[in-house]
């Protein structure tokens, strides 16, 4: 209601009432008019002077807090660097005689490591020398992951790699095109070793004394010379992974492989050269094409993967900062042996990264062999759908090598030294990862194998079943026999569902028996059904972790098993290893496959967002993680850094 209208209704109100009365609500309404006017100028001042002072109070906070956290956070940084940068000396630190003069012995009279530099240099150093001695061989998933499982002082604990760090592989292709840095996938071998007050020899292991349970180390020398020398084990591991096989493909001295950083290092500066080669004035139509055609051969993860980061580079940096032309001649081509490229994975996985390759311009070539690599080409054989095979020639700047593993220098020397090792690709193992005829030696990730052969058993099983001993199982028998089998083979268990329907298939005779022949062609088609762990960081992981918690076991009970003469304890007391799948993913392209075997996801963006997650909590440590995430914000705000370094 406004003003004068209340004064117009207290005026007629003001008539019928008493003069007296009058007076008094004359004046009431008079000094509410004064008020009124007195408070309309505060009422009707500007919106935005309010909407000013509320920024400028708001804002005078927000440079007030970043203030102080700046001063705290420089407190913090002064604070920390007056605690760690100071003043440090080493004054007469203990070292066994034998440390800096090792006897030598051996098959080959090498110096014997017996007692290494730092075994003395502390009460707990001095306390751990007398643990029994565990020699690990590698410095990949399946040894950081049982660095990381062992419990500290329980081992004298001595890792041998050729490289003083361990890196995340499953990010070597975007660190091969620069997404991000080759240090944000690296940690230090010795600060992981740290831990469980463990050492660390720089070298290669090449022979293995196994009457003597000594391994020879081969070292070099800052000059280039090479030295050997023996470290002495009570137990091995052997975890130094596998090389990629050549398939008797002539030429492949001109492809890069992915395996290492210094593979991904060398792929960066060939890719960077190429772009830079082709911007040039000089260079041709024809080599400018075949500058820019990149090939790879191998359509599992790692190829796919490279494939995809390659496209990346092209689209987000190449197009912004090189000639378009360029540009335009990329071309990116994938050679598979299968029909589909990631065959591993669900055939819906399998379409969607065919699809999404198809949309991008990235040439497919499925059911092709390689024939050879030359300097500048590539020459495969296709078969087409009438099974014709025909050999095509592709012009290469850059040729990627990723087709399956083959044994490591050391792991095919060791196999040579064991009896009963036939497997082609890695070294046996059993259920328990020990290595077949080698007592106090394991082998873990892409070294190993475990050992799918059934009929290798057969005579031991039936007489360990044949309870009435009369060179028949019948079908109770076959009951224990089975259970005995899921913990030879642990693999075997999802071939032995039905047992009655199994056990009827090979009862040619009908009399409800197994006979000895009737039980080898048995166990021979479940053996045949089996298949083989993958080589992927996800196996060695598990795997290191399982002979982690195993070791871990053996140190607390050790006195027990002594006290009670138990000398298998494998058997007696640690179940056998089973693999828990928990899911495959590869990156496609600003997309993203899972696969968890029942179930698979394939999208875009949040896809992608969700595989960077789970390889960012799997990284190497906390360290690399921050860095991790540091190189994918840089990536996103100022793209891929195209120096060559």
């Amino acid at each position: 209601m406004s003003l004068s209208r209340c004064l117009r209704l207290s005026s007629s109100f003001a008539q019928s009432v008493s003069p007296s009365r009058h007076i008094a609500v004359t004046r009431h309404f008079a000094t509410t008019q004064v008020w009124a006017q007195a408070q309309q100028p505060r009422s009707n001042a500007p919106l935005y002077l309010r909407r000013t002072f509320l920024i400028f109070k708001w804002s005078a906070y927000l440079v007030a807090s970043t203030a102080v956290g700046l001063l705290t956070t420089g407190a913090v940084i002064l604070g920390h660097d007056a605690l760690t940068y100071s003043s440090k000396h080493v004054d007469r630190v203990p070292v066994s005689p034998l440390a800096l003069r090792p006897e030598t012995g051996g098959p080959k009279n090498l110096p014997i490591a017996s007692i290494l530099v730092d075994d003395e240099e502390d009460e707990e150093n001095k306390k751990i020398a007398l643990k029994p001695r565990l020699v690990i061989v590698g410095g990949g998933w399946g040894a950081m992951s049982l660095l990381k499982t062992l419990h500290p002082g329980d081992y004298h604990v001595t890792v041998i790699a050729p490289d003083t760090f361990t890196w995340f592989t499953p990010l070597l292709p975007s660190a091969a095109v620069g997404t991000v840095q080759v240090r944000s996938l690296i940690e230090p071998i010795r600060k992981i070793v740290a831990r469980v007050h463990g050492h660390f020899i720089t070298g290669k292991a090449v022979d293995c004394a196994l009457g003597e349970r000594l391994l020879e180390v081969e070292t070099t020398l800052p000059d280039g010379m090479k030295r050997s020398l023996y470290v002495p084990y009570d137990k091995l591991i052997i975890a130094c992974g596998s090389v990629s096989s050549t398939h008797g493909v002539p030429g492949l001295e001109n492809c890069f492989q992915l395996k290492t950083i210094a593979d991904a290092q060398a792929i960066r500066r060939r890719i960077l050269d190429n772009f830079e080669t082709a911007s040039l004035p000089t260079t041709s139509p024809e080599e400018r094409k075949r500058l820019l055609s990149f090939v790879i051969c191998g359509g599992g993860p790692t190829g796919v993967e490279t494939a995809a980061e390659i496209y990346d580079l092209c689209q987000e940096d190449i197009m912004n900062y090189y000639p378009k032309l360029c540009r335009e001649e990329v071309s990116i081509s994938i050679i598979q042996s299968r029909d589909h490229i990631l065959n591993t994975y669900t055939e819906h996985i399998s379409n969607y990264a065919e699809e999404k390759f198809r949309r991008d311009e990235v040439k497919l070539i499925v059911n092709g062999r390689v024939k050879s690599v030359h300097p500048g080409k590539v020459l495969y054989d296709e078969k087409d759908p009438s099974g014709q095979v025909s050999t095509h020639e592709i012009p290469a700047g850059f040729v990627l090598w990723s087709t399956g593993i083959a044994m490591n220098p050391f792991v095919e020397r060791m196999v040579a030294l064991l009896p009963n090792q036939v497997h082609k690709k890695a070294i046996e193992v059993d259920a328990h990862l020990r290595v077949k005829g080698a007592p106090g030696i394991y082998a873990i990730g892409d070294a190993s194998t475990i050992e799918t052969s059934l009929v290798r058993h057969v005579l031991d099983l039936a007489d360990q079943c044949d309870v009435n001993h009369d060179g028949q199982i019948d079908f109770n028998e076959w009951q224990v026999m089975v259970a005995k089998i899921k913990q030879k083979v642990p693999l075997a268990e999802a071939h032995l569902q039905h047992l009655r329907e199994i056990f009827d298939a090979f009862d040619s005779d009908r009399d409800d028996r197994l006979g000895l022949n009737e039980l080898t062609a048995l166990l021979q088609d479940i053996s045949s059904k089996i298949t083989t762990l993958p080589a992927t960081a996800q196996v060695a992981a598990q795997q290191g972790k399982y002979i982690g918690r195993k070791f871990n076991y053996l140190a607390k009970h050790e006195q027990t098993l002594v006290q009670n003469q138990i000398i298998d304890f494998d058997e007696a007391f640690f179940r056998p290893f089973r693999y828990m799948h928990l899911g495959s993913l590869a990156y496609v392209g600003n997309a993203a496959v899972f696969d968890f075997g029942s179930t698979s996801f394939a999208g875009g963006l949040i896809a992608m967002y969700a595989w960077r997650s789970i390889y960012w909590s799997e990284s190497v440590s906390a360290r690399t993680r921050a860095l991790l995430l540091f190189d994918w914000i840089i990536r996103g705000i100022w793209g891929r850094d195209l120096s060559r370094l």
